[in-house]
């Protein structure tokens, strides 16, 4: 699959002397969805404001599909499409209007029907004559997804795209990203919503600190980091867990009707049979067992941790 985007020992330092990334280095491949995660001043913004040509990095190369973004500056930026953080639109003017006129800051000629393509996609066409500050905040955020679209961009950078958007609206976001991507955008999101990246991303990077600690298949991240936990529900609560379970390292939950067994999910399978034998010589009756498995939440926040 080509690169869509391709980041090599990229460092950014502001005049202040704060670094804000750090040989940070990157290949994004064309259609994927990256999920770029990271607490607040990690890099994230500086990351997507570097490759969109809003900031000038300090050393390191970018390219966007194979043009450089400091020498083919026009070439690069026509490929990319930026939806910020923030609400900066002209609140008097109509919706249509301010899409049709970020088309044209591009260079590209008026297209009534991919305007009402990208609009209609949004749900936005039924608002096309409606004044910016008549909208809510969340169809002002399709404004701007609209803006970012109406120049039929190839890369679209979406930084913190639901901020303060409810949850419907979030959902309804997650399915035009996924509508995008089937359309061969690659799509690169920032967000402090980690179900988001869990519900769409392909590949999860996480950045703290400046420096991309890591970037992998989502799936096979979860399997690599992830533990399981054996619930074990018991008929009759328990004061403690019996010495004769030391061995298993086994947590007791606040009421104490359940056992918590915590395991490597890429481990070989632990001794069930021995374990629940073992219940059972210790005086514990069974009510149920469960699995459960670690989230990419607590995966990000263990990388953290630990880079901190």
């Amino acid at each position: 699959m080509a690169i869509a985007v391709s980041i090599q020992h990229l460092t950014k330092v502001y005049a202040s002397g704060l670094t804000a990334l750090r040989d940070v280095s990157l290949d994004i491949q064309e259609g994927e969805i990256l999920a770029l995660l990271g607490p607040n001043g990690a890099g994230k913004t500086t990351l997507i404001s570097t490759v969109c040509g809003l900031t000038t990095p300090t050393s390191g190369t970018v390219t966007v599909g194979g043009h450089d973004i400091i020498r083919d500056f026009r070439a690069s930026r026509r490929l990319v499409g930026l939806v910020p953080q923030e609400l900066n639109i002209e609140p008097f003017e109509r919706v249509q209007n301010t899409v049709r006129f970020s088309r044209g800051l591009f260079g590209y000629p008026d297209d009534p029907a991919h305007i009402e393509a990208v609009l209609r996609q949004l749900s936005l066409w039924d608002k096309r004559d409606t004044r910016i500050l008549e909208l809510s905040g969340g169809m002002k955020r399709r404004v701007i997804i609209a803006k970012a679209l109406s120049h039929e961009p190839r890369v679209l950078f979406l930084d913190e795209p639901t901020a303060g958007v409810d949850v419907d609206l979030r959902k309804g976001m997650w399915e035009i990203v996924r509508a995008l991507k089937n359309q061969g955008v690659t799509i690169i999101l920032t967000t402090h919503y980690i179900d988001e990246a869990e519900a769409i991303a392909d590949r999860v990077g996480v950045i703290n600190n400046g420096q991309l600690l890591l970037v992998e298949d989502k799936a096979t991240l979860m399997r690599r980091m992830g533990r399981k936990r054996l619930h074990i529900e018991l008929n009759h609560p328990v004061d403690r867990v019996p010495e004769a379970l030391d061995r298993y390292r086994l947590t007791r939950d606040d009421d104490g009707r359940s056992l918590l067994f915590d395991y490597d999910a890429n481990s070989e399978a632990p001794d069930v049979a021995a374990l629940l034998h073992d219940l059972k010589e210790a005086g514990l009756v069974l009510r149920d067992l469960h699995t459960s498995q670690s989230s990419l939440e607590e995966i990000f926040v263990t990388l953290v941790r630990e880079e901190a």
